[in-house]
């Protein structure tokens, strides 16, 4: 049997870690091709990404302080959501939360796993439109402000390495490859 036919079995779960967000398990399965293996797993609610698009086309995005990198980086606002959470009623909080905005209309742009190997995290990236200020409300950790930039200028920040957040630069990929008018609006 090869590697893509068949299904895995797991035949043990053990919980190294806990947290309240995350799990991170060690899980001893057969593969299908009959390997038995144990494999470390980071369990995840998955994530909402919002790509906020102002009325003039221009989008919003973070320069956000990340611990994990001792530095601030570009991103789109995102979140993790809560369990069972549907991932649009998580992208509209995390937007108003992080942004200040509310959408009018958020539309779902791809999904994709951002580290496979390692989590089960799906991501789940939207287009948010027709923003409206509302108020801003950060957990005490965050530690962010809120720029504007037109799509042309955060392809640049993706071509020169200024923007290095995966998540951000998918979006921002996708919207050029597969909307391309986004990007003609936005300059």
């Amino acid at each position: 049997m090869s590697c893509a036919e068949g299904r895995s079995e797991i035949l043990d779960v053990e919980v190294l870690v806990e947290t309240p967000r995350y799990r991170l398990e060690r899980r001893t399965e057969r593969l299908p091709h009959g390997v038995v293996e144990a494999r470390d797993v980071v369990v995840h609610p998955g994530a909402a990404v919002i790509v906020p698009f102002l009325d003039d086309g221009r989008l919003l995005v973070l320069e956000q302080y990340r611990s994990t990198l001792g530095r601030f980086i570009l991103e789109f606002p995102a979140g993790t959501l809560e369990l069972g959470e549907d991932p649009e009623v998580a992208a509209r909080r995390e937007l108003e939360e992080e942004t200040g905005y509310a959408a009018t209309t958020m539309e779902r742009l791809v999904d994709f796993f951002p580290a496979p190997g390692i989590t089960d995290e799906h991501m789940h990236v939207f287009v948010a439109r027709g923003l409206r200020p509302t108020a801003q409300n950060l957990d005490a950790g965050e530690c962010l402000e809120v720029r504007t930039r037109s799509l042309s200028e955060l392809r640049e920040q993706v071509r020169d390495g200024t923007i290095c957040d995966g998540k951000t630069i998918l979006a921002i990929l996708h919207l050029i490859v597969w909307s391309p008018r986004e990007e003609e609006d936005s300059r």
